[in-house]
């Protein structure tokens, strides 16, 4: 048995992460954010009162080591580091799988790495699924000294593009399924069911966004509801393990449907579930 807030998962990166250039008009601000952040992935961890944090380095920040970034998190239920981190991090064959072990080895509650912005058409081709495998070989419970769960982004239109994702999915623990386009939310069952019917024996944590991304303005509170609904439906249902937001640059701007969620957690963080 678990409470609905030892489920959640806040996606933590540095302040500001989201304010960043478009890779293809080379302006700034690519997401029409109302301002800018200054919170910390710590303080939206407590500011939406989530145990769980998959701390994500994203435009290369933050640079190994993490030592002190994951002494930060001691308070945390559970940590998860970004072996590969968001889609503007920079990467080489090995990533920062050495640095997450490191850190898995230096505190109890870092559990797993995670795998950002994965199904891109730069990075799938570099990591095929033996790459994927050699790399968890490198996390292997005799050299770390326990089990590193390995988590993985996926976005809806993924799922459209790829005409089979299943071999890469299939190296993976934890799989986080993300609607990046607020229309798309129409949708979101069909999402859903297509991944439980190709992935059944795997953990899956819905990735639920408070920022409309895909079209670039704030998530309206229908969104946030139609979200909301489906998830705790999935959770009574059994068919997800948790849910995970994103995330602290957006936290301290105003948005209404941050608050929404902030209320929402609070509705709900005592229920129970099997």
């Amino acid at each position: 048995m678990a409470t609905f807030r030892e489920k959640l998962w806040l996606m933590g990166e540095d302040p500001d992460g989201h304010w960043s250039v478009d890779g293809e008009t080379g302006l700034p601000n690519q997401y029409n954010l109302p301002g800018h952040s200054r919170m910390t992935a710590i303080e939206g961890l407590f500011y939406l009162d989530i145990p769980n944090m998959c701390r994500v380095r994203i435009g290369g920040t933050p640079m190994p080591p993490y030592d002190q970034h994951t002494e930060a998190m001691r308070p945390c239920r559970e940590v998860t580091w970004s072996i590969l981190g968001a889609g503007s991090s920079t990467f080489d064959d090995w990533v920062d799988v050495d640095e997450v072990i490191k850190q898995a080895n230096m505190f109890d509650n870092v559990t797993g790495g995670f795998y950002d912005d994965f199904f891109g058409k730069t990075r799938l081709p570099l990591y095929p699924p033996e790459r994927l495998r050699a790399i968890r070989q490198r996390c292997d419970e005799r050299i770390v000294g326990k089990k590193l769960n390995m988590w993985v982004t996926l976005y809806e239109y993924n799922m459209e593009q790829i005409p089979n994702v299943k071999p890469w999915l299939d190296e993976f623990d934890y799989i986080t399924l993300w609607v990046w386009y607020g229309k798309n939310l129409e949708k979101i069952e069909s999402y859903y069911e297509e991944l439980f019917k190709m992935c059944p024996d795997k953990k899956i944590v819905a990735g639920m966004f408070m920022y409309n991304y895909g079209e670039r303005c704030p998530m309206t509170i229908e969104q946030m509801k139609r979200q909301g609904d489906y998830y705790l439906k999935l959770m009574r249902e059994g068919k997800i393990d948790g849910i995970m937001f994103v995330g602290n640059p957006i936290c301290d701007l105003g948005l209404e449907a941050v608050e929404w969620t902030r209320n929402w957690i609070q509705e709900h963080k005592n229920d129970v579930f099997n």
